[in-house]
């Protein structure tokens, strides 16, 4: 019953290089929601084949290491970040693992002196709010001006021992969901627009927001302030 299964999920798994890997993976432990895989393929695609440099805050057994060293290619740097000193042991060819509290801002000013070109950041480390945070203010500005943020697992967002809660100030939901706003302050002093919106780096920096279950993806894209176009011959008077 069990390998009718896993059959069932491989085959599920083949329009989707990194589901087929994960079912097919026999090497160190990884833990994914399985939603999780599309979410990545869809944003991550582009960058196969192309010498990335990706950052996972997070890793564990350091299965999900090889797996994005499988799944971008030759030449990607696959950078783990943990806390726990017994991950060394995962740092190989292509894969290098920095030890740090992913909450302490040393830590990632010595990341971006170590990797100045960071073109994917993975956030699936602690999870706590703090954590999440401070990663975000400290390495979204320092990926590259097309690359991209990706912050998962952001239901601990609203649990209590994560420091959570439904709407609560603070948690890493709600600061995303703040930057709903930031993205459109590029119509700061339009007729009847709020006062309080105003463009700020976010604004001048990210493409897009996407939001899934319990994953956050931001888009990197050096933006301008957008323009608005009209064509044709008018239908009626105004």
């Amino acid at each position: 019953m069990l390998d009718r299964l896993l059959a069932f999920f491989v085959s599920r798994g083949r329009g989707n290089p990194l589901e087929y890997y994960f079912f097919n993976h026999r090497g160190r432990r990884m833990d994914k929601w399985q939603h999780y895989f599309e979410v990545y393929h869809r944003h991550f695609e582009r960058f196969r084949g192309r010498r990335p440099v990706v950052i996972e805050i997070g890793v564990w057994h350091g299965g999900s290491l090889q797996m994005w060293k499988e799944y971008f290619g030759r030449g990607a740097r696959i950078v783990g970040v943990d806390i726990d000193e017994r991950c060394r042991a995962f740092a190989e060819d292509s894969v290098d693992v920095v030890i740090g509290d992913q909450a302490d801002r040393a830590l990632h000013a010595e990341l971006r002196r170590r990797y100045p070109h960071v073109d994917i950041v993975i956030d699936d480390g602690g999870h706590q709010m703090r954590q999440q945070i401070v990663t975000f203010e400290e390495l979204f500005p320092h990926v590259q001006p097309h690359g991209v943020y990706l912050c998962e697992d952001l239901h601990t967002s609203y649990v209590s021992s994560y420091g959570g809660g439904y709407r609560k100030e603070g948690t890493f939901v709600e600061r995303a969901k703040s930057l709903v706003d930031s993205l459109h302050g590029f119509y700061e002093g339009k007729p009847q627009i709020a006062p309080e919106l105003r463009p700020d780096d976010f604004t001048r920096s990210a493409h897009g927001i996407h939001f899934y279950d319990s994953v956050v993806v931001i888009e990197k894209r050096p933006m301008s302030p957008p323009k608005s176009l009209r064509v044709g011959q008018p239908s009626f008077e105004p």
